[in-house]
């Protein structure tokens, strides 16, 4: 203690200390939490090129010892793989690209038109994303079976294609943003606010887009619940319950490098769009940072 009474600071070099010692807890904390996410992808690829028997060697074969690409060849002949991501597809493209432009075009709706009500609406909007999946299933499906359209896609791609409360709400917050003045200016100009939106609108939230577009994607196409609710017949199945019904039919026979041959190859068209979107999603990223 000083003669004033107050705690003298702490050497320069203390503190230096301090924090390089704190940094390499943290960098060390965080290294374990990134090998343990990353581990069961890693066991899945390398699963998906070993023998039956490599996969319950001891000690476990990280890198496989023969590697057996084979397994690439034979899981399309040993189910519907082809055409469950043909469907996924289908269902992936038409929901995330018809609903996403739905969900863009409701946010501009909600953040710079004027219209009756449109905050209550906006509300019960949100309020129904608290409504569970599973209390609504039965409902949705007697609604589809008497439309006929059960053990089709239809089921999957209609709810989507209307737009995401989740990305209009993301979107709208993003559109706060945008000055009213711009599009004042555009609707003094002459622009009708379909050329404001695709001109102007557009171009402004494309990164907000892009994040919110391989979310949506990603969630789709790795959806379960919902097809296995709606499709019986085998060429209408979706990816990811062709992969259910291996895991089914191989986990008998132990055939487990089939089954991860099939995961790995259900992980490509997310990783893909991930790779074609991951420069607007990181503008996003970095905006939203820049703004808060």
């Amino acid at each position: 203690m000083t003669q004033n009474g107050r705690r003298p600071f702490a050497p320069v070099g203390n503190r230096k200390r301090t924090t390089r010692i704190t940094n390499a807890i943290v960098t060390i904390f965080l290294s374990l939490g990134g090998i343990v996410m990353i581990a069961p992808l890693l066991w899945t690829l390398s699963t998906a090129v070993k023998t039956r028997e490599a996969v319950f060697s001891l000690p476990p074969q990280w890198i496989p010892d023969p590697i057996v690409w084979e397994n690439f060849i034979r899981v399309w002949s040993a189910g519907p793989l082809a055409t469950g991501i043909m469907n996924s597809a289908i269902v992936s493209i038409s929901v995330t690209v018809v609903g996403t432009v739905s969900s863009a075009l409701a946010a501009f709706a909600f953040a710079k038109l004027r219209l009756p009500f449109k905050n209550a609406i906006f509300l019960t909007l949100l309020a129904a994303i608290m409504v569970p999946f599973p209390t609504i299933m039965l409902p949705q499906f007697k609604m589809f079976a008497d439309a006929g359209l059960v053990d089709t896609l239809w089921p999957l791609i209609l709810p989507g294609i209307f737009g995401n409360i989740v990305m209009v709400f993301f979107l709208k917050q993003y559109l706060n943003s945008v000055p009213d003045s711009i599009i004042e200016a555009a609707k003094i100009d002459g622009a009708g606010y379909s050329r404001i939106f695709f001109t102007l609108i557009f171009p402004a939230i494309r990164p907000a887009i892009a994040a919110q577009f391989i979310l949506w994607f990603m969630a789709v196409w790795n959806d379960y619940l919902a097809p296995i609710i709606y499709l019986n017949s085998p060429e209408k199945q979706t990816l990811q319950i062709v992969i259910g019904t291996f895991n089914t039919q191989y986990a008998i026979q132990t055939d487990y490098p089939l089954i991860m041959t099939a995961s790995t190859i259900a992980l490509i068209p997310v990783l893909v769009v991930f790779i074609i979107f991951q420069r607007q999603i990181i503008e996003s990223i970095a905006l939203t940072g820049a703004k808060g």
